[in-house]
């Protein structure tokens, strides 16, 4: 079974390491969504994979460093793609939710990058 909470953010970034002359060289805000996506069997007791709850809780601390911040000022986020930001979220949040098997960042309704812990760095 697979379960997912989605989360949102606003914030700001530029891309440093693109040329100049690429529009998210310059500083620039997005509408962030992060899908956290959980597998595993449903408890037979509690009828849930994980509680939606739970999963708040643990993503708090990340949402609220990440919600109205420059991505680029956030340690670990200094070149903040979405690609980045998926391994970031990923990286802060397996150990507290083990059932974790995917992390999708969308920069809009239309682009996304999705990390399920693969090393692909």
């Amino acid at each position: 079974m697979k379960i997912s909470q989605a989360f949102r953010f606003e914030a700001a970034h530029r891309l440093p390491n693109v040329p100049k002359t690429h529009r998210c060289h310059r500083m620039h805000g997005h509408s962030y969504r992060v899908e956290l996506i959980l597998s595993g069997p449903v408890d037979a007791r509690t009828g849930f994979v994980a509680d939606f709850f739970d999963l708040e809780e643990a993503f708090a601390p990340l949402l609220k460093t990440l919600d109205h911040h420059c991505l680029n000022e956030v340690a670990g986020l200094e070149n903040p793609t979405a690609e980045n930001i998926a391994i970031w979220i990923w990286d802060r949040s397996k150990t507290q939710l083990p059932q974790l098997s995917a992390v999708k960042v969308y920069e809009t309704a239309d682009c996304w990058a999705e990390y399920d812990g693969s090393d692909s760095r």
